[in-house]
């Protein structure tokens, strides 16, 4: 069995239009550059024909593997699917709207390949979108720099490239499609390039993304969170618990001192005292909270987000 070169995950929701010539400029890109291939196309509980289409293709090119979803679960859970089902050497994603090329292939893959990087995301740099698309991206890759710490213009780009380790090394759920770069660099591949890509304009259907894309944002404090504490979140609220534990036992102790030793009265009338009282209770919360967050960590390691109906040539 020959080793393959590269994996296309392609997940896909109501796509059935750009599927067949999805697939085809990626055989034919694949094959004038002597690369050995897969495409793995997810189909994330589509309600159009996408299926159908899928199952014809699969018959027709036997590089091509597909996993049904029974209901839509999401982009990260699509491409978490994909990823542990990916067998080559490189693994690009890219989106099945034909808004990405498939001719940046060779290129991303040499980049992996021969120039050492770990992950290159793209970088849509002319964008082919409605002004409504366009400066809710920029605000929020902006916010994604700043608290990531990476330098990335286009974090939401779906046309990355990954070598085989990173993908097999991190876990997505919810929206973290949109951070893969942060979760990258925290499971120990800080070798994170960009590449600016063409971005087409779309050709079939209309995009599946409104404004509820904007709630992305809001995950940007999950993932600061998970890419520092995710394992240990121990670390995190444990240290917040004592510290306000301590706060809450000196203010105590010192009102104590006072009331024994200076003879002075109503001092539970002070806020002071409620202060402490607070700081000691939320101290308790706050450890608590950390001991069954690290409990709950070490109990679902091993979580499945997403329920498979059907596969096609997989594993």
């Amino acid at each position: 069995m020959l080793d393959i070169d590269v994996s296309v995950v392609v997940p896909l929701f109501n796509e059935d239009e750009s599927l067949p010539e999805l697939t085809r400029w990626i055989d034919k890109v694949a094959k004038d550059n002597n690369l050995v291939y897969e495409i793995i196309l997810i189909n994330d509980g589509s309600t159009d024909n996408s299926w159908t289409v899928i199952k014809q293709l699969c018959s027709e090119n036997k590089n091509i593997k597909a996993v049904k979803f029974r209901r839509n679960h999401g982009k990260a859970a699509a491409l978490q699917c994909g990823f542990q089902q990916a067998q080559g050497k490189v693994v690009i994603t890219m989106d099945a709207d034909l808004q990405d090329s498939p001719d940046e292939i060779p290129e991303l893959c040499k980049m992996i390949l021969e120039q050492d990087w770990d992950m290159i995301s793209g970088w849509k740099k002319r964008r082919n979108d409605p002004i409504g698309k366009t400066i809710p991206s920029k605000v929020f890759n902006g916010l994604a720099k700043m608290m990531t710490g990476i330098e990335l213009h286009d974090f939401n780009c779906g046309l990355k490239a990954y070598r085989k380790d990173v993908v097999k090394n991190i876990e997505l759920f919810g929206e973290m499609h949109r951070y893969i770069p942060a979760l990258a660099k925290a499971a120990g591949f800080p070798k994170i390039g960009e590449k600016v890509v063409h971005h087409r304009e779309r050709k079939y259907g209309k995009s599946k993304y409104g404004l509820g894309r904007m709630k992305g944002m809001l995950d940007l404090i999950t993932i600061v969170f998970v890419s520092k504490f995710g394992r240990k979140p121990m670390h995190l609220f444990g240290s917040l618990g004592v510290f306000c534990f301590l706060v809450g036992f000196i203010i105590l102790t010192y009102l104590t001192y006072c009331k024994i030793f200076m003879s002075v009265y109503n001092m539970t009338q002070r806020p002071i005292f409620f202060l402490g009282i607070i700081c000691l209770l939320v101290g308790t919360q706050l450890f608590l909270t950390g001991f069954l967050a690290e409990l709950t960590t070490r109990a679902s390691s091993d979580k499945k987000y997403y329920n498979i109906d059907e596969t096609i040539n997989t594993n």
